[in-house]
């Protein structure tokens, strides 16, 4: 028997207002969360998902849907940066917590980094490495750092560089540790994002940097999007922040990564010096 919205006779219109919300604010839904949330039947969550895809207002992947990809390239970075804050608040704290005074690291410019630079001001003689002009103007005016901006080509909506410019200059790099963000995570894919340039540079950065930390919230898992950047076990560490599922929890032990979240029992003990997993150019 319906129950909740389909017995309170709560209208479509209403439905795909407020899966379009919780899509704005977490870039993917999940059918059994709709379904919980709106108090109707998995088949009504996802009979409401294909009716939207059809319209061009979601794009379906396994399980449930995400924004499509017009509409998500559209974001500005700081639209970006207002979604799920208090996760990246959690995650850029834990991940500020990786960083030792007079480390050499990358941030890239996606909207996770950018909350873990609040995080670094106690630091001292850092060198900073980045494709973000808002995290290099963020970090500009601590005298104790060193901040190397790629150049390439600029998008003013993310505010960031890309492109064959940018990923010389990080083939000249070396040695630095690598903080970096997913727009998606698959167990079967790997690190996804949704355009090609960023693909590129990042898979750059990973096969140059001696350590690699993912940085993503609970919203990316098992949520792909359209370009590949590399392996899950090309990362050394994973900072989230909830305890990943059951079935990630035991493919991120079993590629050796370490994962970091709040209240977490174990500390990393992963060399960062580990062997990485090939990765194609």
């Amino acid at each position: 028997m319906p129950t909740g919205a389909e017995a309170m006779g709560i209208p479509k219109i209403r439905r795909n207002e407020e899966i379009l919300q919780i899509l704005c604010e977490q870039g993917h839904v999940e059918v059994r969360d709709i379904a919980a949330r709106l108090g109707v039947s998995e088949a009504t969550a996802r009979r409401d998902l294909r009716r939207m895809a059809d319209a061009g207002q979601v794009e379906l992947v396994y399980g449930g849907a995400t924004l499509p990809r017009n509409r998500r390239n559209g974001y500005s970075i700081r639209t970006r940066r207002a979604r799920n804050i208090e996760a990246k608040r959690v995650i850029g704290r834990l991940a500020a917590d990786l960083v030792q005074n007079g480390d050499c690291i990358f941030l890239e410019s996606g909207s996770t980094c950018g909350c873990v630079v609040p995080f670094l001001r106690n630091k001292k003689n850092l060198e900073v490495v980045t494709n973000s002009n808002l995290i290099a103007a963020e970090l500009g005016e601590h005298t104790d750092f060193n901040i190397l901006q790629l150049g390439g080509k600029f998008r003013f909506e993310r505010m960031d560089s890309v492109g064959p410019f940018a990923e010389m200059t990080i083939e000249q790099l070396s040695g630095f540790r690598a903080f970096v963000g997913a727009d998606g995570l698959a167990l079967d894919i790997g690190l996804t994002c949704m355009d090609v340039e960023t693909a590129h540079l990042y898979r750059a950065v990973v096969r140059r940097a001696a350590e690699t930390i993912l940085l993503v919230d609970h919203t990316k898992f098992s949520a792909p999007t359209l370009y590949k950047i590399v392996e899950i076990d090309a990362a050394n560490r994973l900072v989230t922040d909830r305890p990943p599922a059951p079935e990630w929890a035991e493919a991120l032990e079993q590629a050796g990564v370490d994962v970091i979240f709040p209240n977490a029992t174990s500390s990393p003990t992963r060399a960062t010096d580990r062997g990485k997993a090939e990765i194609e150019s």
